[in-house]
């Protein structure tokens, strides 16, 4: 498959510090090309192999909850 690259919302992100955390905690995942959490504008800039987009979302949510448990990622 190839990859796409979407942005998605991003709700209750609180810091800038915290975002690039769970910047470099996506960027490590399996699948990802490049990724960007941008805390002013509240958004998760996304390069990504769509062939295991469901199993992704979920390891991304993961790694932003183990960061920001308040903070969410709106996928749909």
């Amino acid at each position: 498959m190839a990859n796409v690259k979407k942005t998605f919302e991003m709700e209750d992100l609180d810091c800038a510090n915290c975002a690039r955390k769970m910047q470099d905690a996506i960027s490590k995942l399996e699948g990802v090309c490049s990724c960007d959490v941008n805390f002013m504008m509240q958004k998760l800039t996304l390069e990504y192999d769509e062939a295991n987009e469901k199993k992704l979302f979920k390891e991304i949510k993961k790694c932003i909850k183990k960061v920001e448990p308040d903070c969410n990622v709106l996928f749909d």
